[in-house]
């Protein structure tokens, strides 16, 4: 009989479920060697297998993250950036289907045991670096961004573009920035025709300091966009720059990515606005005729 596993701690001050008021997110996938994303993943994670997809390959995903959330004492924004590895728990290797890249994209793993396997997070908010450490085992460390992303309070347009910067913790938790710049993210999906990816809820992997494996599912209420870059002509769609490719980060893409092959594929998610401030008009004044 199967011995049932304890949930892992909450700590003070946290609370879960954590709710998101508003979520815009953008994902660039790559398919990659799977040499090096084994290696890592048996270093970083060990209960971890790499998920292979076409021609063996792995698959590496970059995503940024803007969300807004509520608290008792207000609300605070958070931006963060993510690499990450796709991978199942190796102990679960027979539940899980047989998929190319489009289709675990858009969804099709139902079991959910595809997940990502964190292997860099930067983060502008120290609480929030916080409880990605301590809840969930993320490699969480300061960064800050500047971005240009599409808006309906913007111009027209489809095209994100993600510049993270380094930082630190300052005391009593601030965030000291740093002008150095680590990476640029752009994607242009101006012209493309998006599918609908029923992909949550999205399965994150962690490692804590024990060496458990622990999983935290993330729901998000609505479809993903999912948009295909694996044809020629949309080769240069998706542009990533390393500005510090000596720093933790820019180690981590470049054992990765290697030579930094074509994006496969993006998706995004942008949280539909729940209000509207209309124009304003004229009322006539004087008196009445």
């Amino acid at each position: 009989m199967t011995a049932h596993l304890p949930l892992p701690p909450v700590p003070e001050p946290f609370r879960l479920p954590f709710h998101y008021g508003a979520l815009h997110q953008i994902g660039v996938d790559w398919l990659v060697d799977p040499g090096p994303v084994r290696e890592l993943l048996a270093e970083d994670h060990p209960d971890l297998t790499a998920a292979a997809f076409e021609d063996g390959r792995a698959l590496v995903s970059l995503n940024y993250q803007l969300y807004f959330a509520q608290y008792a004492f207000g609300g605070g924004v958070t931006q963060e950036i993510e690499l990450n590895v796709i991978a199942f728990p190796t102990a679960s290797e027979g539940r899980l289907p047989r998929l190319g890249y489009a289709q675990y994209a858009q969804g099709w793993d139902q079991t959910k045991l595809l997940g990502i396997a964190r292997v860099h997070v930067v983060c502008d908010n120290p609480f929030a670096i916080r409880a990605g450490r301590e809840l969930y085992a993320e490699p969480k460390y300061p960064g800050w961004f500047e971005v240009g992303l599409p808006s309906l309070n913007g111009p027209e347009g489809k095209t994100w573009t993600v510049r993270c910067r380094a930082a630190a913790i300052g005391p009593d938790d601030t965030l000291e920035k740093d002008p150095r710049p680590l990476l640029d993210l752009t994607a242009e999906l101006d012209g493309l025709t998006a599918v609908a990816a029923n992909s949550a809820p999205i399965t994150g992997y962690g490692t804590d300091h024990e060496g458990r494996l622990l999983a935290g599912p993330m729901n998000v209420y609505q479809p993903y966009r999912w948009y295909d870059l694996a044809a020629p002509e949309h080769s240069d769609r998706a542009r990533l720059a390393l500005h510090s490719p000596d720093g933790g980060l820019g180690r981590g893409i470049r054992a990765l990515l290697g030579d930094e092959p074509p994006a496969v594929g993006a998706w995004t998610f942008q949280s539909p606005p729940v209000a509207a401030h209309n124009r304003p008009y004229y009322l006539p004044t004087g008196p009445r005729l």
